[in-house]
């Protein structure tokens, strides 16, 4: 279960990002904070083992952690 319930996240995030089509449009900050949101659902989620509010506050976190970074 914990391992299907990462392969569908994981995919999900994957879904995500390449729906992203535009990508050029966007700043540096504004895709380091897409890319750390993403990083940060997963990372919620492994050590959540798959927690809801884990997942969600991950992204949230490496979604700050991403903006932070792409200044």
């Amino acid at each position: 279960m914990k391992k299907q319930m990462l392969g569908v996240l994981a995919g999900v995030v994957l879904l995500g990002a390449s729906a992203c089509s535009t990508w050029d449009n966007l700043s540096a900050r504004e895709r380091s904070a897409a890319i750390g949101a993403g990083v940060g659902a997963v990372a919620g989620a492994v050590v959540t083992d798959g927690g809801v509010l884990g997942t969600i506050g991950g992204a949230a976190v490496g979604g700050v952690v991403g903006d932070q970074v792409g200044k």
